[in-house]
């Protein structure tokens, strides 16, 4: 795999291959082994108080000196507290989701970051190129978490986004190998997102129950949920079926925000509970057979993605 595009050159980066910062999964240690391997690395800022936030990239920093980012979800509360860590810290790569990022996007170019911004539809690219991102990350519902309110997928969205906007674009959702990987840059993107996959690994911050939940998982083993509210992608489990039962009974919005009132995500991902947590996982999962290290899974993407591309030549 020798790619040299927008995405690479912007990032100063070997691979167009970008680690999905996710909530309990995405510390310092997974960052940096990423960034190690010649991708770009996120710490996943969603599950962190600042101060936290703060050490996780001083940590990340001593771990490696390649680039690395940070994945900032803009509907956080405390999103100011956690914007004054990332520039006190001189973090050089900002991934924004979640939100607009026309509210904060001069905070971070007055000081020369580089931000991506995650988005679902085509109309969302426009705005955020329209505000200055330097890149868009298009996200289709196969994606694990939380997913967009139109429901496309990655194979529609992301020709037509390419399309649109003249800003480079990351390819997520549904890419878990490097037949995946081939497949999103032969739709024009120029660099892809992995979330699900390095969930799976030895260096992700994630529960082990969590993680075997994962390579578990066949290609119908997850569902999105909470459709009037967030709509999330998950691991089936009891947690998952409630909130289905919940939902096709017409309940209303505040009783399936009360669903989440125990903070699912963290006893799920984080404590390993896989009965009544909320693990967000993407329809990816199915492909992904064991927890591998960072190093591993890099090796696999890479020599999958030219296996597959000298596949394809023969056509």
């Amino acid at each position: 795999m020798e790619i040299n595009n927008r995405i690479t050159k912007l990032f100063d980066i070997k691979y167009p291959i970008i680690q999905g910062g996710m909530v309990w999964a995405s510390g310092w240690k997974l960052a940096s082994a990423v960034s190690e391997e010649g991708g770009l690395g996120l710490i996943g800022a969603g599950s962190m108080k600042p101060e936290l936030l703060r050490e996780h990239i001083r940590k990340c920093k001593k771990a490696t000196n390649k680039p690395f980012g940070v994945n900032l979800p803009l509907i956080r509360e405390d999103i100011e507290n956690l914007i004054n860590v990332i520039l006190e810290e001189e973090v050089k790569i900002v991934f924004t989701s979640a939100g607009h990022p026309g509210k904060h996007i001069e905070k971070f170019k007055s000081k020369g970051i580089k931000v991506a911004h995650v988005v679902s539809s085509v109309k969302q690219g426009l705005k955020a190129e329209s505000v200055g991102c330097d890149a868009i990350v298009g996200e289709g519902f196969e994606a694990g978490g939380h997913n967009g309110f139109d429901e496309l997928t990655t194979f529609a969205l992301i020709p037509q986004l390419v399309s649109a906007v003249n800003t480079p674009v990351i390819a997520a959702g549904g890419i878990a190998d490097g037949r995946g990987i081939l497949a999103a840059l032969a739709l024009g993107a120029e660099g892809v997102q992995l979330g699900t996959r390095f969930a799976a690994t030895v260096e992700s911050s994630a529960h082990e129950n969590f993680k075997r939940k994962i390579v578990e998982a066949k290609d119908n083993d997850t569902v999105l949920i909470l459709r009037k509210v967030m709509p999330a992608r998950v691991i089936k489990n009891n947690f998952a079926l409630q909130a289905l039962n919940t939902e096709a009974e017409g309940k209303a919005k505040e009783e399936l925000l009360e669903l989440l009132k125990i903070k699912r995500e963290k006893i799920g991902i984080f404590e390993g509970d896989v009965r009544e947590g909320m693990l967000e996982a993407g329809q990816g999962s199915g492909l992904i057979k064991e927890i591998l290290t960072v190093k591993d899974v890099f090796r696999k993407l890479i020599s999958e993605f030219d296996k597959a591309k000298t596949d394809v030549c023969k056509y």
